[in-house]
């Protein structure tokens, strides 16, 4: 059986001892488009499959998906989920938190070895593992060379690293902001980059470019931080874990 915390520091040793890998996430809303269920979050409100309610979005949480305009991306979300190379880490939904029914649909969809090291935690950086990365890997990220893409609402400048180059999304970023893929491959051929850290923030874009760019140059890290700087870059902090809330104390379990 595969242990939370065992899986964190193993990734956290590896990433001590510049060994490069990549670390993407496929949390709730990738498993609904996976599961090709329409959805919308609007400043406003929220569609999950038909079903409307009222919601407060900020501007960098906008994202929908539309099964009958957007199966290119669903397809391109189950190449990443489903792509294997050494050191591909794939983090899907846990049981604990959406339930054995649809944990089961995703290791049925993995394609692979189930107990493979390289699938683990969407939530391996959060909950009660996300005091464990602030301490943990913050401060490596010092000793780092760190490309960051994240939201262009972001405030890098009180990051307490220091960011060589930094690429921004906007809202929709799966959709609008895709071709970054090709202007970020473009940079890393032409800068001769290897050895970089990449911290991606920019929702389910961040599963294409983490696949695409370890497939095209896997002499770098790519790591999927999700919302965990959310409270240091100044945006949206909502989230329970980012509050010091009770999911601070949660164990995923498989």
């Amino acid at each position: 059986m595969k242990d939370f915390k065992q899986h964190f520091y193993s990734m956290f040793e590896k990433f001590k001892k510049s060994e490069n890998f990549a670390f993407t996430r496929f949390s709730d809303g990738e498993l609904r488009i996976l599961q090709n269920v329409g959805l919308e979050l609007a400043p406003g409100h929220n569609v999950i499959n038909g079903i409307k309610t009222k919601g407060r979005y900020a501007p960098e949480n906008l994202k929908s998906f539309v099964p009958e305009r957007d199966q290119f991306y669903k397809d391109k979300l189950f190449e990443s989920y489903r792509f294997k190379k050494k050191n591909y880490y794939a983090g899907l939904c846990c049981r604990c938190c959406v339930g054995d029914k649809q944990h089961q649909q995703m290791l049925d969809w993995y394609e692979g070895d189930v107990t493979s090291e390289f699938l683990t935690w969407s939530n391996l950086l959060l909950n009660s593992n996300y005091p464990l990365f602030m301490e943990n890997f913050l401060p490596e990220f010092k000793k780092k060379k760190i490309v960051l893409i994240c939201n262009k609402n972001c405030n890098i400048e009180k990051l307490p690293f220091k960011v060589v180059q930094d690429f921004r999304v906007g809202p929709y970023c799966m959709r609008n902001d895709y071709d970054l893929i090709e202007t970020v491959k473009t940079w890393i051929k032409d800068n001769d980059i290897n050895d970089h850290v990449f911290l991606f923030s920019a929702a389910s874009l961040s599963n294409f470019m983490i696949h695409q760019l370890f497939d095209f140059n896997d002499k770098n890290t790519y790591i999927d931080i999700g919302s965990t700087l959310n409270n240091i870059l100044g945006i949206d902090n909502k989230r329970g874990y980012l509050r010091g809330g009770r999911t601070t104390k949660k164990t995923c379990v498989w």
